[in-house]
């Protein structure tokens, strides 16, 4: 189904049919620019892509496209598959069980290979954030024609002997949905400011605004538990990624509270020629402060 809400904070959104699901996108910049695919990650809808940030990386000579994934935002919400129980897949995957889930990480990847597809585009530089990021990895694993580049950010291999989340970070990710409007407003603000892990106070301010978007366009907390269940069944990638042709680089917070930053140099590690920037400051998310250098790598890279 998709989500029965409004889309206020995106007029210029569009609508496309990508591997049995509709995906809403928009883009930024001359069409006949090369392509940057933006994936975002867990549970977060396309504004995890400031539109500023969009916007200055257009600038830089790219066509930038953003979009939701399947089961957030105003793409398709798979609510006729249940919701899966997150307990018992981690105990599953820890005796070496592959669970049964709705949809796995390869799954999305060929969503955005369909969205390609739907804009007529051959191939792209692929940017992921975290979630987005080992969307991006499973690309550069099954379709790596279709890409020009890849960025991976603050993401991960699926590795399991990586550090874990810090116990503050943890508790913003598993907290019980919010029941209501007013509560989503209050409880948004602070998940972004635990993620962030610092004083960010020009992005501090814009939190209650970007909570209300988020929540005019379609809170779906069951679409991000399937999404969870995507992460968790799809496993590790190192032995694939060892095969992967795909001019990578991979940049990560050195405070990430929630993917900490022995994820992004185990990414690097496992990734053939791969170039790794470590940003100061910067935890599990884009504050403005870092957006010089976060866009200065990637237009460089895919350059």
């Amino acid at each position: 189904m998709t989500p029965p809400t409004t889309d206020p904070s995106t007029p210029s959104a569009l609508h496309a049919r990508a591997n049995g699901v509709d995906l809403c996108y928009e883009t930024f910049g001359d069409q006949g620019k090369p392509a940057l695919l933006l994936v975002m990650g867990l549970g977060t809808q396309m504004l995890g892509w400031d539109e500023g940030f969009c916007r200055r990386l257009a600038e830089r000579g790219y066509f930038v496209i953003r979009f939701d994934n399947r089961d957030i935002g105003r793409s398709t919400w798979l609510d006729d598959e249940e919701v899966p129980n997150i307990v018992m897949l981690f105990a599953k995957a820890k005796i070496g069980l592959k669970p049964k889930v709705p949809y796995t990480l390869k799954d999305m990847a060929a969503d955005a290979v369909g969205l390609l597809d739907a804009l007529g585009i051959t191939r792209a530089h692929v940017v992921g954030a975290s979630m987005g990021g080992m969307i991006g990895q499973e690309m550069a694993i099954a379709f790596p024609d279709r890409m020009l580049s890849f960025t991976s950010i603050m993401s991960s291999t699926g590795n399991p002997k990586l550090p874990g989340p810090t116990s503050e970070a943890s508790a913003a990710l598993t907290a019980p949905p919010s029941k209501s409007e007013d509560e989503f407003l209050a409880n948004y603000p602070r998940i972004l400011k635990t993620l962030r892990n610092g004083e960010f106070p020009e992005d501090e301010a814009l939190d209650r605004g970007r909570a209300a978007a988020v929540w005019a366009r379609g809170y779906h907390p069951a679409g991000a538990a399937r999404q969870f269940a995507a992460i968790v069944a799809s496993g590790d990638r190192r032995r694939a990624l060892k095969d992967v042709g795909v001019r990578t680089l991979v940049i990560h917070g050195k405070v990430d509270p929630l993917v900490p930053v022995e994820a992004g140099i185990d990414t690097a590690a496992a990734i053939p020629g791969a170039k790794l920037v470590l940003v100061e400051r910067m935890g599990h998310a884009l504050p403005r402060v870092v957006w010089d250098e976060v866009i200065d790598a990637i237009a460089q890279h895919a350059r």
